[in-house]
């Protein structure tokens, strides 16, 4: 059973990355985008820093990120 995605900001979202393994690179981010990355399996992602990240734009990083909703929503 798939769990649905929560409303999330952009800052929340980098917390619940860092528990997986990701690392924020404060130089890298461009603009109101935050960079993270992990180097085992070898992954870059930009999450926007925004209020609220819309579903589209979090499930497409949930899955860049190797992760399913449901061990994404678990880590929370």
């Amino acid at each position: 059973m798939s769990t649905s995605l929560p409303v999330l900001s952009g800052r929340q979202v980098a917390k619940v990355l860092a528990k997986a393994g990701f690392v924020h690179i404060p130089d890298r981010g461009k603009g109101s985008h935050l960079f993270m990355f992990r180097a085992d399996p070898r992954t870059a992602l930009t999450i926007p820093d925004h209020r609220e990240v819309k579903r589209g734009t979090l499930r497409a990083i949930i899955r860049k990120a190797g992760l399913s909703v449901d061990e994404f929503v678990a880590l929370l």
